[in-house]
């Protein structure tokens, strides 16, 4: 596949990766559709996007508003062939911690967005997907799913973030597996420490701090990276089933 080529939905799409995701799907003269709960910079960020983008808004953690949003993005863009899933928390809490044992609400609930919202994206798009008439190479779409350095290096506080990123970890193989027989391929990037809106939040200083536990480049990943990534998976079609860390080799300590 081609990027120029690619219908996209992106969860997530409004801010941090998937909106670095949706600019460069754009620029190359692909159509993005943007998925995301947050209605005011979601639209705003399509509407700076131009024609190729639009926004839907969305809770991926709901079952019929995800086939519904997805449906209406394959209607608006004259098609669907990537997906890409960037929606999730990374809030931190101890499974014992001074205020007690962590409640089983808080982990359900990471759960939900991280990892059941990721599988009902996914089966969405690829029931989608697999209605395409296939290219050259017998492929009919694509699909990125998010863990994080986090599902293999999990710290202190992350218990219900690990677990949820390693589950999108688990589910990377067998489901390339089962899509295969569709033409349709599937990869997961695992990134380390990235210039997202929520570590964008932190002091300067903190920033740089984090930014030099990083081996090399000893800096804080670039969303603008992950998006490079996106388009090596969209168009290197032997990447498939596979789990890719993008991390300049930091392996995190235990806090």
């Amino acid at each position: 596949m081609h990027i120029k080529d690619t219908r996209a939905i992106i969860t997530g799409g409004a801010s941090g990766l998937g909106q670095a995701v949706a600019e460069g799907i754009v620029a190359a003269g692909g159509r993005a559709a943007l998925l995301d709960v947050n209605g005011a910079t979601g639209q705003a960020l399509a509407a700076a996007l131009g024609e190729r983008a639009t926004f839907i808004e969305a809770d991926v953690t709901s079952e019929s508003a995800v086939n519904t949003a997805i449906e209406a993005a394959a209607h608006a863009m004259g098609g669907l062939n990537l997906a890409v899933n960037c929606a999730g928390v990374g809030w931190p809490k101890r499974m014992v911690g001074k205020d007690g044992p962590m409640a089983g609400d808080f982990f359900r609930k990471v759960i939900e967005i991280n990892l059941v919202g990721t599988l009902l994206v996914c089966k969405a798009a690829a029931a989608a997907m697999q209605k395409n008439a296939p290219n050259a190479d017998g492929e009919r779409g694509a699909i990125v799913m998010t863990a994080s350095v986090a599902a293999f290096d999990g710290q202190v506080g992350q218990v219900a973030y690990a677990a949820s990123k390693g589950g999108v970890v688990g589910m990377t193989l067998p489901m390339a597996r089962e899509l295969a027989a569709f033409g349709i391929r599937v990869v997961t990037i695992a990134p380390g420490l990235f210039l997202t809106p929520m570590m964008a939040a932190l002091p300067a200083d903190a920033q740089e701090s984090l930014g030099k536990q990083v081996p090399f480049p000893p800096r804080l990943g670039r969303p603008a990276e992950y998006a490079s990534l996106v388009r090596q998976v969209v168009e290197n079609p032997m990447l498939n089933g596979e789990t890719i860390r993008l991390d300049g080799a930091i392996r995190m300590a235990p806090r």
